[in-house]
């Protein structure tokens, strides 16, 4: 899939966008294959150890993940392609036009990567090579993947309260983003008084060298380009005679003695008279060919005529002056020495205009002046007054949406199986000590059953529990979240009866907004996938070892895979019977 320039138009796909294409090459179990992804949920499925995850580990990859070369097979390379169809109107288009990335001619952008067996990495984004890190910074706004390892992002307070802070909405968002620009502003007011007075003697003897400085510079007085105008008027005034006679010369060769000074046999004809004898001998003349010819001499001899205007001007203004001359060299020897002190070497007047600005700058920094400390004090707790003001805003702002996220995530989990589950936000607030990202210690707790206290999420739920309340949450987000496609690998390991119904519910219900992704062993979760893809597993002769192929079922290949994953045969009666049943069944909860 190589890129090709071209304008990105709205391409085919999601409201927020989706991978259409994935391509997998020599990485673990898998040769070569090239996945179709359509709209809405696709589930992967297959035997244990067919390489299911290998699906979910592309991804990681192409989208900037670690390079494992373990991963790598013997061909000694491994590589991920994928083709992204996103709205005109995506950040990610103009981050990848800063990195020089080009649309494909459908509109959509190309992502690859490639690893080699010695761990060696590379990135590829819409033809151009891009830094790992690049790709990685997309996938933020790409794809978020969702495993049984992922599920300690849960863990985290600084996670769990970016994700109270999504939930809150755009308003609370933007708030959030005025805190910290407040934040940062009193940080840097009160680090910039706290050197000032740390500092106060070395910083007035570095004022003291600035205004001396200054004084010299000022004293002098230079503009902008004037040591290159002295140079020229120094040269001028040194050679007044040579340049007059040069001038002189050059004046009577083309326009003669014209102040009658010399008698004709002394000056040779001019080139104005030559001219204008050639002139004349062709206008006479109706071939069209000499009357074009004499008018390009007639325009010759005005250009002539001017330039020699222009010598007698210029020797006219020749003075050899030498109180003149001493002048400039003078003034030209001051500059000189300022220029040496303080500019670059190359940069003459305009680096010590330069240095001169600068200086001007620091002396602001560097003012440890009474008046000076008092006025930057008074910046300091005005911004922390600021900070006091929004960091309350942004602390009611989380407590309100704590409520709501808890109700909703309850609700979730009680079509999940754990009815009895309580999630909630404990929210501790430090109003004197604010930090980068609000007054806030917030932490998500879990209660998984009646009378049991509420807990870190991660301590108070098991494996299995911590998959719904997962999922659970990104139902809940999936309405603001802007993040494309999702990816679950296994969230649904230790889930079985109703409640894997109703994980395949809320992962259909996502896919109305996302892309969603699914690696599953459940035929209740996969029945109800828009694209089913089965992982294969067979012993590749050739090589002497085992290669896997990826395809899409429908019809009744799906059913035969819904029925293997149901009773482990494929060909069972009442096997296909009941994996006909969930399909019929997950077709009228889509509806």
């Amino acid at each position: 899939m190589a890129a090709r320039a071209s304008t990105p138009e709205r391409a085919a796909g999601g409201r927020l966008g989706r991978l259409t294409e994935l391509r997998i090459r020599g990485l673990g179990a898998i040769d070569d294959v090239t996945l179709e992804l359509g709209e809405g949920l696709t589930v992967v499925t297959g035997e244990t150890g067919a390489g299911k995850t290998m699906v979910v580990t592309g991804l990681t990859l192409l989208f900037g993940g670690r390079a494992d070369p373990g991963r790598v097979r013997a061909s000694g390379r491994a590589g991920v392609e994928g083709r992204l169809a996103l709205p005109a109107g995506s950040p990610v288009w103009e981050r990848a036009a800063d990195a020089g990335a080009d649309a494909d001619d459908d509109g959509t952008l190309i992502l690859a990567r490639t690893v080699s067996a010695e761990g060696r990495s590379r990135a590829h984004l819409g033809g151009r090579s891009v830094p790992v890190g690049v790709v990685a910074e997309l996938a933020e706004g790409l794809l978020a993947v969702h495993g049984q390892s992922d599920q300690l992002r849960l863990s985290r307070p600084a996670e769990q309260r970016r994700a109270l802070d999504r939930y809150a909405g755009p308003t609370h968002l933007e708030l959030l983003d005025r805190y910290r620009a407040a934040h940062a502003r009193w940080r840097e007011l009160a680090a910039d008084l706290e050197r000032r007075r740390g500092q106060a003697r070395e910083l007035a003897q570095a004022a003291d060298v600035l205004r001396h400085g200054l004084a010299e510079i000022e004293a002098v007085g230079p503009q902008p380009g004037e040591d290159e105008e002295l140079d020229t008027q120094a040269r001028r005034l040194s050679d007044a005679d040579a340049l007059r006679a040069a001038a002189d010369e050059a004046r009577m060769a083309l326009v003669g003695d014209v102040t009658g000074d010399l008698g004709a046999d002394d000056l040779p004809q001019d080139a104005t008279a030559a001219l204008a004898i050639a002139e004349r001998a062709m206008a006479g003349s109706d071939d069209p060919t000499l009357v074009m010819l004499a008018q390009d001499l007639a325009d010759a001899v005005a250009v002539v005529s001017d330039v020699a205007g222009q010598l007698a001007g210029y020797v006219a203004d020749l003075d050899a002056d030498p109180a003149r001359l001493a002048e400039v060299l003078d003034r030209r020897a001051a500059i000189t020495a300022l220029v040496r002190k303080f500019a670059d070497v190359g940069e003459g007047v305009g680096g010590v205009l330069a240095w001169a600005e600068d200086a001007r700058r620091r002396l602001d920094e560097l003012d440890v002046s009474d008046e000076a400390l008092e006025a930057l004090e008074a910046d300091r707790d005005a911004a922390r007054a600021e900070v006091d003001d929004l960091g309350a805003q942004v602390s009611s702002g989380r407590r309100a949406a704590a409520d709501g996220f808890a109700a909703e995530v309850g609700r979730e989990l009680a079509g999940l199986a754990m009815k009895s589950a309580r999630v909630s936000f404990s929210i501790d607030s430090d109003p004197g000590a604010p930090g980068p990202e609000g007054i806030d210690e917030v932490a998500l707790l879990l209660a998984a059953h009646p009378g049991a206290p509420p807990r870190p999420v991660h301590k108070g739920a098991s494996g299995g529990e911590l998959s719904r309340v997962m999922l659970a949450i990104e139902v809940v987000f999936a309405g603001a979240d802007p993040v494309p496609v999702m990816v679950f690998d296994e969230v649904d390991a230790g889930v079985g009866g109703q409640a894997a119904g109703e994980i395949g519910r809320r992962l259909a219900r996502l896919a109305r907004d996302h892309q969603v992704v699914v690696v599953t062993h459940l035929a209740q979760v996969a029945a109800f996938a828009d694209t089913h893809l089965v992982v294969d597993k067979s012993p590749d002769t050739r090589a002497g070892v085992t290669a896997t192929d990826i395809r899409a079922v429908d019809g009744e290949d799906r059913v035969r895979e819904l029925a293997r994953m149901l009773s482990g045969l494929a060909d069972s009666d009442t096997g296909q019977a009941h994996a006909r049943e969930l399909l019929a069944v997950a077709a009228d909860a889509r509806a």
